[in-house]
Order: structure tokens, then C-alpha cells, then sequence
């Protein structure tokens, strides 16, 4: 809770007997209405007529301190001071002064040493409380505000105090994501504030940061109850099912909090309302309603921050990151402090593969706002993403061919810069063909570099040598692969790519020594709707003087995002030049086309699946259609968030699914280990 607030509540009672003098009585009731200019003016002139009146001395201090002036108000009461040493009232106007002016740390001691004099004077006990509130030492402030409430168990001024120190000390312990006790400081405040509408409102946001999403929606339904207050409870709800994973239902929602707006509603509530409305049409990827909502209601609230952050995430969603970072920097040219201008454009950044500078922001975002949650995890994001790991892949293989395969991968991976990064790779294979007793094995070793040319553009290059051994032969091949790979336009991708590789799915293809090289171009084209285009051209030129060339292109939509669900129509064509059946599969015309279906999420925090299979039908050369099926499972475990393990498993009876044409699977497990929580050049450059 915010402290301006909770200063605005150390108004210490002073109690004023009876006095004499009739008049001053129009001054006491000026300083209790709050109208302290006026009391300022009023006892300015009194003390012209009375100027050694104790008690006018008194108001007037504290009337101009009230009013904006706190430090002539301590000038005033310090020379009371010096007249009546030791007098209680004016000590404690005095402490009150430095409050008002904002000196906690001065105020600090001295209302020890008089809650050390007086213990059982209530004003003393309630004033050091504010004041330790005030220095954010929240359990010593309880301490003494618990003492008052023991002098005075129903003073009204105590019991908001302590509701604000609880508020307070709850938002504290939430920032710092220790929400079960932040939870059990705002339920204290029911103890003597039921149904508070302040600690529930916190309350709810507690259960948000704390994924308690069913519990948080309860509150706000009890909010509502209580105050009346629809769209804020309302809004709530929204933001609660969508972090729950439920959007259609944030939607429907926020549609109905938004039909309820009226030209009488505050300023405040139609800025939330509107904009929790449309976060859900992007959330649920309606983004043509969104921008629609955005346009009409952008005369009206011109440039406001919110909607233009807004803009900038609806920007974020549809691939114009350019327009989403001009958005943000607009917001942070009239509030350079703004959560949404920062960390927005953190993820801005980061989209268009400006790293450093999105660590910035994101750093920037935590000196205004400490600790906060999404900004740790943002950091968090980018640290992992970039720091060494080591990934060892194991995996059998068998086919319809009396083949069987073992193979390792084992490759390490170093972020040098933003820009740079390079890996090393070691492969083994070892096969068998279980008929012919035909054995063969291979190792390679190889380096690679990527280097980001610009934030759509990068190059990615592979140098390696490829050992074979078969029955008394062996060989060495040299390996190379070089990829540009770049974003021409939004929601665009396109790769080229050239690739020297040798042959090696099993014994007999290692002894042929086989050599591939791989001329690639791959596109593909997303659509803000979901809907999809895939394609990929691959001409080969081997050793044995044959070509290849392959076609295969796919056509997909999104159904769900989470988990992600699409299904999508294949269709691929291979023709080879020479045809040579009884060495490898190399048909002058293959072709299939199928069905597809695509299931991948999440089971829990630590868990997640993919799963995914294709149907559909094939012809080599003349030959009848045959049917082909093929489908893929895996299981990931998240044992930390740097050691990972998954199992899968792989089956296919496409021709073209290996070299040698025939059906087979595949089971293994791989191992991912980030090496360290940062990048090895965290420290040098943010």
C-alpha cells in the first residue's frame, strides 16, 4: 500500500480542554474540518491580539504545517520547545512536524525516548507506530500499534493505522512472493475490518501472484457483494480465468464487464474495463476485433498510456514489433517510470532479437519497480535462453530391413555474445544388419558458429569430419553445412541453406560411402488466424554421380494455442535421376499426401508432451497407393529449471522416411543441463 496514503493518516489527537477564550474555539473546528489554510490565516491573527497564547501557538504550528509547510512548523515548535521543556503536547507536535515533512529516520528516536517516558500515553504509542510504518518497519510497528489498541481498543484512528501497516506489510511480503504470509496479514485485517473492501481487493491479487486462481475469483465475487463494484470484480475474473489457462471464458467475461460501461462510469474503471476487454480479444487471438475496439475508442482517450500499451501488445501478437517499440517509446517519453512502457518494451526487444537492449529494459523496469515478478521471470528467461548447455541424445533404432542402429549425440553450446554463439557436436553410430551380419560404425566430430547479422538475419556455419568403419575399411569425409536464415516480412521465414553430409542409415549405405550434398530453400507463412503454409526444396547431388530432388509442403491452422493443437493437410514428391533399387530406395517418382494432427503442452509445471501422427497415402513410381502412417510421442521432465529429460519414440512406414525405404522406429532419451543460471557474458554487458 502506498505510503503517501497511509502518511496521510498520522493525525495525532491532541486533546483540547476547555479554554477560556471562546473565540478560539472557530480555529478547533477549522483544523477538524481539515481546512487548514483558513486555520492558518485564523490563528495567524489571533496571536497578533494573543501572541503568548500557549495553546494558539500550538494550532498555529500545526496549522501551517498541515498546510503544506511542515518546516516552519518545526521552527515554530522547537521554539515552543525551548520555552516549555519537557511538555508533552508540544514534543509531540514536534515529532509530528518531521513526519510532515517526510523525516521518518529524525522522528525515529525521539518518539522511542517518549514511548520509553510515557508507555501508557496513546497518542505516544500511536505516533512512533505511524512512524515506523513510515520507515517500512512493518513487524515493529504492529508491535506498537497493538500497544495503543490495548489503551484504546476501539479508537478509530488505531484501528485504521493498523489496517494500513498490515496493508502495507502484506504488499511487501507479496513483492517479494511470500504470499501465504501476505495472505495470512490481510485475512488479520477481517479480525476487525470484515469484509474490508481495501484487503480484499489486495486479497484477490495475493491469490493472482499466487495462482490461486478459483480462490481469487471467490474474493471478487465477495468484492462485488460488498461494494457494489461489478466491473472491477468483474474484471478480476477475467484476468483470473486467463492465468488460469481458461481465455474463451476471460473473454466472455470481459465482454460482459465492457457492455456495461455507461457514460456515467469513472474515468478510472473505463480505462480497466476497456482495457481488460481487449487483452482478452488478444488473448483469444482476435486481433481484427481488437484493433477495431482499439480505433474506435482512440479519438477519445487520444494518446493515453494504456492504450497505446495496449497497441504495442496487440503489435507484439500480429509481428509488427517495429510499430510495438514506437508505442512504448512514446509511453516512456511522458512516464519514463511506466511498468507497461518498460518491460513491454523489453519483450519488444527481445522479439526482434535485440538482446542486450532487452536486458536493459528489463533491468530498468526492477529499479522502479524491485522485485516485481514478471520483470524477475523476463531476466530470468533471457538468462537461460543463453546459457551454456550440454545435451546428450541415446537412441535404437530398427527397421523391416534386418537393421538395427544405436546412435549418440552429444553437443555443448556457448553463448559468446548476443550475437555470437557456438557449438561443438560428437556423434556415434554403430549398426547391424541382423541377416547378412553386415556391422559398420561412424563418428564425427564437428564445430559450428552463428552469428546475428542484424534482428531478422542470421548465419549459421558447420565444419566437422565423419570417420567410417566397415569389416577391414575405413574412411574419412569432411562435413560442412552452411544457413542463412532471415524474416523477410512479418510472419515470414525463410531459409537457404547448403549441407555435405555421408550416408550412413545403415551397414550397407556406410560401405558405399555416399556422399550428399544438400542444396535447401524452406519458407514458411503464419497468419495472424492461425492458418499456415510450410514448404521445403531440397536438390541433392551424391558421389555415385545419381540426384535427388524433393518437394514437401504442408498447409496447417491452429486450433488452440494451450496447449497447441493443429491439423493440416501434406503432400511430398521425390524423383531421382538413376534409379538404383538394390542399393537404396530411388524411385524416378515417389509422391504421398496426409492428414496430420499436432497435440503438444503442458501436464503440471514440470511436465510437458508432444504428440503427433500422419495418415494418409503413397505411390512409388507406377505402383499402387499404398497406405502410410507415421506418428511421433515425447514426454519432457523438468527436474530443475536447468536439467531436463525426455523420453520419446518414433515409428513411420513412408518409403521416403529413410534412404533405404523401409518402415522402422526409433525410441531414445536426451538430456539437456544448462551448465550455469547466466550467460558466460552477463557480467561484461548488462
Amino acid at each position: 500500500m502506498r505510503n503517501s496514503i497511509l502518511s496521510l493518516l498520522i493525525l495525532i489527537q491532541t486533546p483540547f480542554i476547555s479554554y477560556a477564550q471562546e473565540g478560539i474555539q472557530d480555529g478547533f473546528q477549522m483544523l477538524e474540518n481539515g481546512d487548514f489554510k483558513t486555520a492558518e490565516s485564523f490563528f495567524r491573527d489571533y496571536l497578533t491580539e494573543d501572541p503568548e497564547n500557549k495553546t494558539a501557538l500550538i494550532c498555529y504550528g500545526r496549522a501551517v504545517g498541515l498546510n503544506g509547510k511542515p518546516e516552519q512548523a518545526n521552527r515554530q515548535f522547537n521554539e515552543l520547545l525551548e520555552k516549555y521543556p519537557a511538555d508533552l503536547e508540544i514534543e509531540l507536535n514536534y515529532n509530528e512536524s518531521l513526519l510532515w515533512a517526510g523525516r521518518y529516520t529524525q522522528a525515529r528516536p525521539l518518539y522511542a525516548e517518549l514511548a520509553n517516558r510515557y508507555p501508557d500515553e496513546f497518542e505516544v504509542l500511536l505516533g512512533f507506530a505511524n512512524t515506523l510504518s513510515n520507515l517500512k518497519e512493518y513487524p515493529e510497528a504492529l508491535f506498537w500499534i497493538d500497544k495503543a489498541l490495548k489503551l484504546d481498543p476501539a479508537n478509530t484512528s488505531a484501528l485504521t493505522s493498523k489496517k494500513y501497516i498490515l496493508l502495507a506489510s502484506a504488499d511487501k511480503e507479496i513483492k517479494l512472493q511470500n504470499y501465504k504470509r501476505g495472505e495470512q496479514l490481510l485475512e488479520s485485517i477481517f479480525e476487525f475490518y470484515p469484509n474490508d473492501p481495501e484487503a480484499l481487493r489486495d486479497l484477490a491479487n495475493c491469490f493472482l501472484l499466487g495462482s490461486k486462481f478459483e480462490a481469487a475469483r471467490s474474493i471478487y465475487k465477495q468484492y462485488a457483494e460488498i461494494t457494489g463494484d461489478s466491473l472491477t470484480a468483474l474484471n478480476g475474473i477475467a484476468l483470473a480465468y486467463h492465468l488460469d489457462g481458461n481465455n474463451k471464458i476471460a473473454l466472455d467475461t470481459a465482454r460482459v464487464s465492457f457492455s456495461m460501461l455507461t457514460p456515467d462510469s469513472g474515468a478510472s474503471v473505463r480505462e480497466q474495463t476497456s482495457s481488460r476487454y481487449i487483452q482478452a480479444l488478444i488473448w483469444n487471438r482476435k486481433f481484427v476485433r481488437a484493433s477495431q475496439t482499439i480505433d474506435s475508442i482512440y479519438t477519445q482517450y487520444s494518446d493515453s498510456n494504456w492504450l497505446l500499451a495496449l497497441r504495442a501488445t496487440l503489435g507484439l501478437y500480429t509481428g509488427r514489433v517495429k510499430n510495438s517499440l514506437a508505442d512504448y517509446s512514446r509511453i516512456l517519453q511522458s512516464d519514463s517510470t511506466s511498468f507497461d512502457g518498460n518491460l513491454g518494451r523489453a519483450n519488444a526487444l527481445y522479439a526482434s532479437n535485440q538482446i542486450i537492449p532487452a536486458y536493459h529494459a528489463a533491468r530498468r523496469t526492477l529499479i522502479y519497480y524491485p522485485n516485481q515478478k514478471d520483470a524477475l521471470a523476463f531476466i530470468e528467461k533471457l538468462d537461460l535462453a543463453l546459457a551454456p548447455r550440454l545435451t546428450e541424445l541415446v537412441a535404437y533404432t530398427i527397421d523391416n530391413g534386418n537393421n538395427q542402429a544405436f546412435y549418440t549425440n552429444t553437443s555443448a553450446q556457448l553463448a559468446l555474445s548476443e550475437r555470437w554463439t557456438t557449438h561443438v557436436t560428437y556423434d556415434y553410430r554403430t549398426t547391424e544388419n541382423t541377416l547378412n551380419g553386415l556391422k559398420a560404425e561412424t563418428e564425427s566430430v564437428s564445430a559450428g558458429l552463428q552469428y546475428q547479422i542484424g534482428p531478422k538475419t542470421a548465419l549459421k556455419s558447420l565444419f566437422g569430419l565423419s570417420n567410417a568403419r566397415f569389416s577391414e575399411n575405413a574412411f574419412t569425409q569432411p562435413l560442412f553445412q552452411l544457413q542463412l536464415q532471415s524474416k523477410p516480412f512479418n510472419l515470414q521465414d525463410l531459409t537457404l541453406g547448403y549441407q555435405r553430409e555421408i550416408q550412413n542409415f545403415n551397414a550397407e549405405l556406410i560401405s558405399r560411402e555416399i556422399v550428399q550434398e544438400h542444396y535447401q530453400l524452406t519458407y514458411n507463412l503464419g497468419s495472424n488466424f492461425g492458418l499456415g503454409w510450410y514448404s521445403q526444396v531440397i536438390h541433392t547431388r551424391q558421389s555415385d554421380s545419381n540426384q535427388r530432388d524433393l518437394l514437401f509442403t504442408s498447409l496447417y491452422q491452429v486450433l488452440l494455442q494451450k496447449p497447441l493443437l493443429k491439423f493440416g493437410l501434406n503432400y511430398q514428391y521425390m524423383t531421382f535421376k538413376e534409379q538404383l533399387p538394390e542399393l537404396y530406395f530411388s524411385p524416378s517418382q515417389f509422391q504421398a499426401g496426409e492428414i496430420f494432427g499436432d497435440f503438444r503442452g503442458k501436464i503440471g509445471p514440470f511436465t510437458s508432451f508432444v504428440l503427433s501422427a500422419a495418415t494418409g497415402k503413397q505411390q512409388i513410381e507406377d505402383q499402387a497407393f499404398s497406405s502410410s502412417f507415421r506418428a511421433e510421442a515425447g514426454i519432457q521432465f523438468s527436474l530443475s529449471k536447468r536439467l531436463s529429460a525426455t523420453c520419446f519414440g518414433k515409428y513411420s512406414n513412408i518409403a521416403s522416411a529413410t534412404a533405404a525405404g523401409f518402415e522402422f522406429a526409433e525410441t531414445g532419451i536426451k538430456l539437456q543441463w544448462l551448465l550455469s543460471k547466466q550467460p558466460v557474458f552477463a557480467t561484461k554487458t548488462y
